[in-house]
């Protein structure tokens, strides 16, 4: 009996750990976040879709956005008078480098 509770707990573990994995929080949240660091990740987000979080962030003329092998949408862009470097995770996460 033991055995079967164990073994049902690991799998209700292991199904939970799998949907946390798969769930994109940008898709639920229209407020694209700020953050120091990109997620590496498979990103679902077209270019279309890429530049609007950006914009959505306060960035303007977003330029050179190509997506690099770690999945992170990356260019360039205007914020405040300024030219910035700023990329885009999988998360739907702003990044500014």
């Amino acid at each position: 009996m033991k055995t079967y509770l164990i073994a049902a707990l690991v799998g209700v573990g292991i199904a939970s750990a799998a949907h946390a994995e798969s769930h994109n929080p940008a898709v639920k949240d229209p407020k694209p976040v700020a953050t120091p660091i990109a997620a590496k990740g498979a990103n679902s987000f077209t270019e279309a879709q890429a530049r609007d979080r950006i914009a959505k962030a306060g960035y303007s003329d977003v330029t050179e956005l190509v997506k690099n092998p770690n999945g992170v949408w990356q260019g360039s862009a205007t914020k405040d008078g300024a030219r910035v470097l700023i990329g885009l995770d999988y998360r739907g996460n702003v990044i500014k480098r």
